[in-house]
C-alpha cells in the first residue's frame, strides 16, 4: 500500500511535470513575441514569419493568457511592449539567437552550401556587375537559391532578413561585418562630339562653364570635388550645373552617351563605354573624392556565425572581382 508520503510526492511530481510541458509549448509563443518586438508590427511579423497576421495575433494571446498579464499594447495603428512584454523579450531574445547559431552552425555541417540567400545591392552595380555573375555562381552551387533585390535604399538587414548587402562605400558601421571586395573609382566622361562642340576641361574649374550631368541627393546643390592622381596638391571643390541630372548612374550615362555633358559615374558604369571609344575620360590627371564610395564591400550585421552559404557567395565575389573594374 502506498504511503501518505509517496502519494504527495507523486502528486508534486506530476505537477511539475505538467508545468515544464506548459512552458515547453509556449516557447514557441515567445520566439514569435520576440520577433515581434524586432519588427514593430503584426503585419510584418507575421511576413517574416511565414504565417497569417491572424495565426500571429492568436499565438501572442496564447502567451497572455498562460502568463496572466498583458504583454502588447494594441491600437488600431500602434502596437508596443507593455512592461512585462518587454521585459521577456529581454531575457529571452539572446537564447533564442544563441539556439539560431547553434542550428546554423549544424547544417553548415552540410557537405555543399545549400538553401535561400537573400542579397540587396544597388541599382545599377546589381544591373552591370552582379547579376551577371550569379548564374556561373549557381551552377557551381545547385542546392543554393539566391534572391536578389536591387534597391539604393539602405535597407536595415535584420529587419527586411536579407543575408548580406553589396555597397560602394567609404568604411563601414562597427556593428557590421564586412569583406571587401574590390576598389571602385568615380570618373568624369563626356563623348568626343560633346568635347570637340564645348572644348575639354583642362583644370577643375572649368567645369563650371560645362554642362555637369549629376547624380540627384535630395536638395544638395551639386558640388564635384577633386584631387590631384599625383602629388600633394590641394582638393578643388567646384559647384557645377547642367540640364540633366537623374539618381541612377545607367541613367547618367545614357545621357553623356547623347552628348548633352560631363557625367559623373562610377567606374563599373562607364569603363566598358571608355575601351569601346564612346566615352572619353575628362581631367584624367585629377581624381573625384567624396561622390560614390572607393570601395565595394559585402555587409552583413555583426555575429558569431557567418553562415556557409553566405561565405561561399563572399569568396566568390571576391575571386571573381578582385581586379576591379578596369
Amino acid at each position: 500500500m502506498t504511503c501518505p508520503f509517496e502519494l504527495i510526492a507523486q502528486k508534486h511530481e506530476a505537477t511539475a511535470t505538467m508545468k515544464t510541458k506548459r512552458i515547453e509549448a509556449l516557447w514557441s509563443h515567445m520566439h514569435w513575441l520576440v520577433v515581434l518586438a524586432d519588427m514593430g508590427s503584426f503585419t510584418a511579423a507575421a511576413e517574416r514569419l511565414g504565417v497569417s497576421k491572424a495565426a500571429m495575433s492568436h499565438r501572442i494571446g496564447e502567451l497572455e493568457q498562460a502568463a496572466g498579464v498583458s504583454l502588447v499594447r494594441r491600437t488600431t495603428r500602434t502596437m508596443r511592449l507593455t512592461e512585462a512584454g518587454q521585459q521577456l523579450v529581454d531575457e529571452t531574445r539572446a537564447h533564442f539567437s544563441d539556439l539560431d547559431r547553434s542550428f546554423a552552425s549544424v547544417k553548415d555541417m552540410a557537405a555543399a552550401p545549400r538553401g535561400l540567400l537573400r542579397v540587396t545591392v544597388p541599382v545599377a552595380l546589381g544591373r552591370q556587375r552582379i547579376a551577371p555573375l550569379i548564374p556561373d555562381f549557381l551552377r557551381m552551387h545547385p542546392a543554393v537559391r539566391i534572391e536578389l533585390e536591387l534597391s539604393d535604399h539602405l535597407s536595415s538587414l535584420a529587419k527586411e532578413g536579407f543575408d548580406l548587402a553589396i555597397r560602394h562605400v567609404a568604411s563601414v558601421p562597427d556593428t557590421h561585418v564586412a569583406w571587401r571586395l574590390s576598389k571602385t573609382n568615380s570618373l568624369l566622361v563626356a563623348t568626343r562630339g560633346y568635347l570637340r562642340r564645348r572644348g575639354v576641361p583642362s583644370i577643375p574649374h572649368d567645369l563650371t562653364g560645362h554642362d555637369c550631368l549629376h547624380y540627384m541627393r535630395g536638395n544638395v546643390v551639386p558640388i564635384w570635388t577633386l584631387e590631384p592622381r599625383k602629388g600633394d596638391g590641394e582638393r578643388i571643390t567646384v559647384e557645377v550645373a547642367g540640364s540633366f541630372a537623374a539618381n541612377n548612374s545607367e541613367v547618367l550615362r545614357e545621357a553623356a552617351l547623347g552628348g548633352i555633358g560631363i557625367a559623373l559615374l562610377p567606374d563599373f558604369s562607364a569603363q566598358s563605354y571608355i575601351e569601346a571609344g564612346k566615352l572619353e575620360v575628362v581631367l584624367p590627371d585629377w581624381r573625384v573624392a567624396g561622390a560614390f564610395g572607393d570601395q565595394l564591400f559585402a555587409i552583413r550585421p555583426y555575429s558569431s556565425h557567418v553562415p556557409r552559404t553566405v561565405r561561399v557567395f563572399v569568396e566568390f565575389l571576391r575571386n571573381t572581382m578582385r581586379n576591379g573594374f578596369g
